[in-house]
């Protein structure tokens, strides 16, 4: 397995796969699992469909309904890590794919009522499963690499959903609803079988003295990711408005949903093509400087809608968000796995899973109040949030860089874990994840 060092030396094609090829075997393989599980993932897409047609509800109890799940996810996601590091990454992985699984093949026969629980469970597990899975990268693959390693998961993540919904349509058309959710659940099951094939238990986890101290102190000792964290909840706010109002503003402009899913069809396509060679390409960059940027094109995206509604703005501010999506979310998940004590790796983790998901219960009804109460002001808004958050993330990559300079230590500096003697410790090692079966 190559290290930063080896992999920077090489250059052209052989810089590039050799950087890929210090991704372990066992990411791979969770990735090809994650593809297959998002081809068959339709329900966060047909759920409010599904509610006010095959459910007959009106349009505010499947609000409410989908609201409750959305909220569900979002807490999954940032508690999942607490589990892990508990029990294990492994274990929490395949327990929340079984609940969430077993939930959904059953939730289309269930009494609507039962909905406004078991959806929320279904969600939390599989907010769980994500950070799992997020927190099984991070302590797989060697501090240097790991944005290599989540941009494969990304890849794989956003291949399937882009197969996923419409296949989900296909299903439902000649189906019905109801067995878009069973397909689901039927696709988080066999993700954890082949989870428990793959990715074997490890050597008992050890609970270091330093676990005791608390969360919010090796949070404390970390003062960019106490700037990163907030600026990652209030882009996501930002970002998911092209999920929630930027189809209606498209529409009160007479652009159809033909032309919104054109968009939103760029985004797919850039994110598939873009992403993996630009993490490859600036993976010895510094990451608070990446993301920075990456915030800031968010802005600068939103920018753009404010000039008027048309076909081109809508193109050149969907070119401009995922240029800002490539930038930020993957090495923004590996700066806090290289910047996680190993003992603290899963709630570090889930921190940001949450952060970086809170969007989809914060985005709706925030940009749903304002577009109607003052429709001029949403995208200047959304445009000066994310630029705040930005300059907020470079202001906090200056005291990182004058440390470096200085020669001086810091603890909020991303750098491997050593072992008692001195040397980078192994990855994997005293953690609870081996390498896949052979």
């Amino acid at each position: 397995m190559r290290g930063r060092s080896e992999a920077a030396g090489q250059g052209g094609g052989g810089r590039s796969g050799g950087a890929l090829r210090a991704v372990p075997k066992v990411v791979w393989l969770l990735a090809a699992g994650s593809f297959v599980n998002m081809v068959m993932a339709f329900t966060f897409v047909y759920l409010f469909v599904y509610l006010t047609d095959g459910r007959g509800l009106s349009t505010a109890g499947a609000g409410t309904v989908a609201g409750l799940g959305g909220i569900g996810l979002v807490a999954g996601n940032f508690t999942g890590g607490w589990f892990g590091d508990r029990f294990g990454h492994r274990r929490t992985l395949l327990t929340g794919a079984a609940v969430s699984g077993a939930g959904l093949v059953a939730l289309p026969a269930l009494p609507t009522a039962a909905l406004l629980l078991v959806l929320p469970v279904c969600q939390y597990a599989a907010g769980t499963v994500r950070a799992a899975n997020s927190a099984l990268v991070a302590e797989t693959v060697p501090p240097g690499d790991r944005r290599q390693g989540f941009a494969v998961m990304r890849f794989a993540s956003n291949a399937g959903f882009t197969v996923g919904p419409p296949l989900g349509a296909l299903v439902a058309t000649h189906w019905s609803y109801e067995w878009l959710f069973r397909a689901d659940g039927l696709g988080s099951l066999l993700f954890a079988v082949y989870a428990a094939r793959v990715v074997t238990a490890g050597r008992p986890r050890s609970r270091p003295a330093a676990a005791r101290s608390g969360l919010w102190t090796a949070l404390r000792a970390r003062p960019a990711l106490l700037v990163l964290l907030p600026a990652i909840v209030v882009v996501d706010t930002v970002y998911r408005q092209q999920y929630s109002t930027l189809p209606v503003f498209l529409a009160d402009h007479g652009i159809g949903t033909g032309v919104y899913g054109l968009v939103l069809a760029v985004n797919g396509g850039a994110i598939l093509l873009l992403e993996l060679p630009a993490t490859v390409a600036l993976r010895d960059r510094a990451p608070l400087r990446i993301i920075g940027t990456g915030l800031l094109l968010v802005g600068a995206g939103f920018a753009a809608l404010a000039s008027g509604a048309s076909v081109g703005t809508a193109v050149v501010m969907m070119l401009l968000v995922t240029a800002g999506e490539i930038l930020y979310k993957t090495p923004a998940t590996a700066y806090v796995a290289d910047s996680a004590p190993q003992e603290f790796q899963g709630r570090f983790q889930s921190l940001y899973a949450g952060a970086s998901t809170s969007g989809t219960v914060l985005a709706p009804p925030l940009g749903g109040a304002l577009y109607q109460s003052a429709p001029g002001l949403l995208w200047p808004l959304c445009a000066g949030f994310a630029a705040l958050a930005g300059l907020a993330v470079f202001a906090a990559a200056r005291p990182t860089a004058a440390r470096l300079r200085s020669g001086r230590g810091t603890a909020d500096l991303p750098r491997p874990e050593r072992s008692a003697g001195g040397r980078a410790a192994p990855a994997g090692a005293e953690r609870d994840v081996s390498i896949p079966r052979s």
